[in-house]
């Protein structure tokens, strides 16, 4: 059989009813989307082999005017010639990292800045306020009471200098060779052990070691500062060595307040350069805003951490005619009327010193193995400091007299009594003898002081209230010498 089949050609024209041809016409097709993408992909490669070198030149222009603005913002280098001062090139030594090493402020301490709201814990169920404060109205009309009679067992606290002459064979011949073993300097003086021993024994009236030992000894204030500082009944002050931390300014003050108390900061060269690298410049009246900044010349010691226990403990020393005084570490930013503060925290305690309770440990002896841990401090100074006080006796009981053993000191609230002074001469010597951690030597000094009774250690969330933290900004590098 056969396969008939018939071949029929088929043509895109197509004959029409009348027979004539109709043409179809053929679509363009388009061409797919990742054809496309890949067309512009080697357009845009093409493109970069042929400038490569031009964009390569221009980026290196730009880094070139950048770091040359950048070293037109430094301080120049001319020597300061006068006395007592570093020169130029010691202060550009110090601040020519400073705008690499001093990081941005974060999220939560931007949060912190100038916030008034109350800090509150919860007592038997109900949420209080952590400091309470008189009402606004009373605050605005609060001063400062009248000094009453007391019976307090010293009078009077006479502090040793060079020109003291039952002192005359020890003090006087103080010389290098005792700087290159202890801290002790021109500052201090040389304080022997038997001085310290006896340094604890309450009499009338009491000699000590106090700082500001000799005229050649350092911490140089200009003239004009003085007469301020001679001026100053109530203070609150702070101090940043070493460009460290920035200055903020106190908030939530009384008018009355204003009128009545000095709010003075302590820098040095270091640090009023460093400031006005970010647009802090004193003024012609010697203040930033509410603060009288004093520069203070010619630090004593190469620890930038001890020259600030200077400021904070020698209050009493650098404001004679102060009756009260208020300490507030350069990282926080003090929130608070300080008459009111006095009054919360002294007149209606009826204390005449006030510091917060530390808030981790209770014991000097947890606190020491934690410094050396967090490496603040040397662990064979730190040995030495604990086996002394071993040594004397110190016991590792967690309360004192039912107080908290351990205190936090960035805040300190005081009434200036030959006492209170006392306490604070000895403290500053146990930090020149020993450690610089100030937290490991208090509650030695307020064991040995037994006549020291009216202290206030308030809780964490006191402090809290106090201030507003800001935590340090850039750690002070120590002075060369």
């Amino acid at each position: 059989m056969y396969n008939n089949s018939v071949s029929i050609s088929v043509s895109e024209d197509e004959l029409d009813e009348h027979g004539r041809m109709r043409v179809r016409v053929r679509r363009k097709r388009k061409k797919p989307f990742h054809r496309g993408k890949d067309e512009l992909a080697g357009r845009l490669l093409r493109k970069l082999r042929k400038y490569w070198m031009i964009m390569i030149i221009f980026g290196a222009a730009v880094l070139l005017v950048f770091e040359a603005s950048r070293i037109g913002r430094k301080p120049s280098s001319v020597v300061n010639s006068q006395p007592g001062t570093l020169n130029a090139v010691q202060v550009n030594s110090e601040l020519s990292n400073f705008d690499k090493s001093r990081p941005t402020l974060g999220k939560n301490q931007h949060s912190n800045l100038n916030r008034l709201d109350p800090t509150t814990h919860v007592v038997a169920g109900i949420r209080e306020r952590c400091l309470k404060l008189l009402p606004p109205e009373e605050l605005e009309h609060l001063d400062i009471p009248v000094e009453e009679e007391s019976s307090i067992p010293i009078n009077r606290v006479l502090y040793i200098s060079e020109s003291n002459a039952s002192f005359e064979e020890v003090n006087t011949t103080l010389s290098l060779q005792h700087t290159g073993v202890t801290r002790f300097n021109l500052f201090t003086g040389n304080q022997t052990l038997d001085q310290r021993e006896r340094s604890f024994e309450v009499k009338e009236p009491m000699m000590v070691h106090c700082g500001f030992y000799s005229v050649n000894g350092g911490f140089k204030i200009s003239d004009e500062d003085k007469s301020y500082m001679q001026a100053c009944k109530v203070v609150v002050s702070t101090c940043a060595f070493g460009g460290g931390d920035d200055l903020y300014q106190p908030i939530g003050m009384s008018k009355a307040s204003l009128k009545k108390v000095c709010y003075v900061a302590f820098w040095d060269e270091i640090t009023l350069k460093a400031q006005e690298l970010v647009g802090r410049v004193i003024g012609e009246n010697g203040f930033i805003e509410k603060w009288r900044v004093v520069v203070v010349r010619d630090l004593p010691f190469a620890d930038q951490r001890l020259n600030g226990k200077i400021p904070k403990m020698l209050s009493h020393r650098l404001f004679p005619q102060a009756k009260y005084s208020i300490w507030v570490d350069s990282k926080s930013q003090f929130r608070r009327d300080p008459l009111g503060v006095l009054e919360a925290l002294l007149w209606r305690p009826n204390s005449v010193f006030a510091i917060s309770e530390h808030g981790a440990r209770s014991s000097v002896y947890d606190e020491a193995k934690a410094v050396v841990k967090k490496h603040k401090a040397m662990p064979e100074e730190v040995e030495v400091q604990l086996n002394q006080y071993r040594k004397d006796g110190l016991p590792e009981d967690k309360r004192f007299n039912g107080k908290k053993a351990l205190s936090e000191a960035s805040v300190i609230v005081r009434k200036h009594t030959p006492l209170t002074n006392h306490l604070m001469c000895l403290w500053f010597n146990e930090v020149v003898r020993f450690t610089s951690r100030d937290q490991l030597s208090f509650p030695y000094v307020l064991w040995r002081l037994k006549a020291f009774r009216n202290i206030n250690m308030f809780p964490v969330c006191t402090r809290k209230d106090l201030v507003n933290s800001m935590g340090h900004i850039r750690k002070a590098k120590p002075l060369q010498n």
